[in-house]
Formats: C-alpha cells, sequence, structure tokens
C-alpha cells in the first residue's frame, strides 16, 4: 500500500501552489472579508485550467480525478482561504452534478459560462421545512402542456446573490420516488429572489421564490425518481466542504506554530511551553488522519462518484479536525487570533459553517452508524405498534 503521490500528481500539486502564490497571495486577507465573490479570481482559475478538473475532457473539462481537485483546493487554501470557495464552484457543487446527469444539450447550454468563470451555479435544496430532512420539501410541479409549472421556495442557498442559474429540487409527486430536479435560470418570469441574508462567515443567500414558474421539458435534469442519484452527486460536493475543512485547519496550524515561534511571554517563545506544544501536537495526529480519509475516498472515486459511507467519514473527520484547528489557532494567537486582521478568526467562522452546511455533524454519524450496523435506520418516528392484548 502506497501512502505516497505519483510524480504526476507531485508536478500538478506542485503547480497550482506555484499559480496560488504567484496570483493569490497578495490580497488574499482583503478577499477573506470582502461581501463580493471574487470573480476575478474565478475567470484566473479558469484561464489556468483549475476549473473543471474532473469534467471529461469531451465536454471541455481537464479530465482529472476527484483527488487532482481535491489537492487543487487545499493547495489554494493553503495561500489564500477565501479563493478555495471559488474552486469548490468551479469543481465541486452543482458543476459536477450536471457533468454526471445532465443531456448533451444542457452541457452545451451551460458549460461554456461556467467552466470560463463567467458565473456560478446553485443547488437550492433546503426549504424552511426541509433542511436535513431532504426528502420532505414541498416545492412541486405540476404538469402545463408540454412542461411543468414550479412552486414553492428555498432558503440557504450559497451563492444565490449572483448566480446566473439553479439546480432546484423539488417534487413531480409524492414520496421518495417523486423527488427530482430541474434547472431554473436567473431571470426566468415567475421567479423571484428576496433580498440577501448574510451568514456567520459574511457570505450572502438569498430566498428563492417560484410562483408557478414555467419549465420547459429540456431543463428537466432528473425526473420522478431521481433522488438518489443527486444526492450521489451531492457527495462531490461533501469533499469539497471536507477538502476545505482540512486544508484551512492546516492553515490555522501553520499560522499559530509562526506566531509560537516568535511571541514571546515570561522571557522566552510560547512554543517552549507544553501547554502549547500539546495543542501543537494534537492537532497534527488529527490533520494527518483527517486528511487520510479524504484522499481514501478521493482516491477511490478516481473519476467516479464517491462511495457515500467514505464521504461521510471524511467529511466528520475534516470537519471536526478544521473547526478544532482554527479555534486552538484563534486561542494561541490571543486578541490577534481573534481580530480580523489575522485569517484564522476568518478560517474559524468558515469552519464553523461546514460542520453544518453539505450535510451535518449529525447526519454524517446517523450514515456512518448505517454503514457500521449494515442497513439503512429510518429517523422518522415509527407508527406505535398496538400492546399485546390490547383491544
Amino acid at each position: 500500500m502506497d501512502f505516497e503521490l505519483n510524480e504526476e500528481q507531485r508536478m500538478f500539486r506542485d503547480s497550482v501552489r506555484s499559480f496560488a502564490l504567484r496570483h493569490l497571495a497578495e490580497g488574499a486577507l482583503a478577499r477573506a472579508h470582502a461581501r463580493e465573490f471574487p470573480a476575478d479570481v474565478a475567470r484566473l482559475m479558469a484561464d489556468n485550467g483549475l476549473f473543471g478538473i474532473m469534467i471529461p475532457e469531451s465536454d471541455g473539462g481537464v479530465g482529472g480525478t476527484l483527488l487532482d481537485a481535491v489537492m487543487a483546493i487545499e493547495e489554494v487554501a493553503l495561500v489564500c482561504p477565501r479563493s478555495a470557495d471559488v474552486l469548490q464552484a468551479g469543481n465541486f457543487g452543482a458543476i459536477r452534478t450536471l457533468a454526471e446527469f445532465a443531456t448533451p444539450a444542457q452541457k452545451e447550454r451551460y458549460y461554456s459560462d461556467l467552466l470560463s468563470g463567467r458565473t456560478t451555479v446553485s443547488v437550492a435544496m433546503t426549504e424552511p421545512g426541509a433542511g436535513s430532512a431532504v426528502t420532505e420539501l414541498t416545492t412541486s410541479l405540476r404538469p402545463d402542456g408540454t412542461g411543468w409549472r414550479l412552486s414553492g421556495q428555498k432558503c440557504f442557498t450559497t451563492n444565490s446573490d449572483h448566480s446566473a442559474f439553479f439546480v432546484v429540487y423539488c417534487r413531480f409527486g409524492p414520496g421518495l420516488e417523486g423527488i427530482g430536479s430541474i434547472i431554473l435560470e436567473r431571470g426566468a418570469e415567475g421567479f423571484s429572489i428576496g433580498e440577501p441574508s448574510y451568514f456567520l462567515n459574511g457570505e450572502a443567500w438569498c430566498p428563492l421564490y417560484f410562483d408557478d414558474v414555467f419549465i420547459p421539458p429540456e431543463n428537466v435534469l432528473l425526473g420522478p425518481g431521481g433522488f438518489k442519484r443527486q444526492m450521489s452527486g451531492f457527495n462531490v460536493e461533501r469533499i469539497g466542504n471536507a477538502a476545505r475543512s482540512y486544508a484551512y485547519g492546516r492553515f490555522c496550524l501553520s499560522q499559530a506554530r509562526d506566531y509560537a515561534l516568535n511571541r514571546r511571554q515570561f522571557g522566552r517563545p510560547i512554543a517552549d511551553f507544553q501547554g502549547i506544544q500539546w495543542k501543537f501536537a494534537q492537532m497534527e495526529v488529527g490533520l494527518q488522519s483527517a486528511q487520510l480519509l479524504l484522499y481514501r475516498c478521493a482516491t477511490a472515486a478516481a473519476r467516479e462518484l464517491p462511495d457515500a459511507m467514505q464521504t461521510a467519514v471524511a467529511k466528520y473527520a475534516c470537519n471536526k479536525i478544521g473547526f478544532d484547528c482554527a479555534n486552538e489557532a484563534v486561542q494561541i494567537m490571543g486578541g490577534l487570533g481573534f481580530s480580523e486582521e489575522a485569517l484564522v478568526e476568518f478560517c474559524f467562522r468558515k469552519c464553523k459553517g461546514w460542520q453544518i452546511a453539505g450535510g451535518s455533524l449529525e447526519v454524517m454519524l446517523n450514515r456512518i452508524a448505517e454503514g457500521v450496523f449494515g442497513r439503512k435506520i429510518s429517523q422518522r418516528r415509527q407508527a406505535e405498534q398496538p400492546r399485546a392484548g390490547a383491544s
């Protein structure tokens, strides 16, 4: 069993690192605190072959592997944490779902703008009454001539303040088998976008409202019965979430290490104190462990969709250690770490969000438990069975 990258992988990793140091190091702090999506970074990454890493060359992508995309997001995050979100949008989210399930006509229509970094696509999944229990969504379609009419609403949609179009999870009919998805363009008649609200990490989300929006048949991505396939594609987004969590944790360890070696208290560097040393030792063990789980999942998937169980394990481990490292870095760096003058404060806020987004820690634990017991375990309340002898 070989735990080392091969020569081609090392060359790719080093090229991304060089790109990040050249183009993204300057202005990293300003990007982290800017409200606007860094569209200039998106175009720069696209021009340098960092968008569509996992998309086949025949569709205009790079034709690489999931591990390539994971390494790329790590190297960017280690230089400019905010820019890692741009790489996520160009590789891991809805763009990867489209690669797997979109028709040739849909790819031809949307990929040009996505792969060039001119726009982004968002996944509209969460509703006020359907978060972790996404199967309880109520946004629905009704037949209308050759197409459909979409009604309902969505919330907590990442990049909704600027995305040009959306992959909307919705109902064609009742039950799990009735759930599918459609592609909806910004500006469609009956589609309105509310005023932005802001997450703790500074990113905006807008409520989305669908008032009898006409959906032509060519905009159906996955019809009835497509929910499980959609969620298998969503595992890629979870890996992007996990990779950023891990990379932010590694970034925070590096920042705190430099601080601890230079910050002097009581006549010596604080790195000389055992209490500080143990924090770094525990962070390093956690980071190495999480990276192995992340790389195992990405390597096993290669150019396919990742395994659900391995994805849950990797996301849980990376989400935990990413936030723990950010939290410890803030503590080690004291007032500076708590201020907006240090990027560990930004990483702290971002990593907390990833423990919720894309499947919370608790949902990941439920999925892991299903793997342990080898069976699906419903979280829904079961109908009470009558007691023996009861009339």
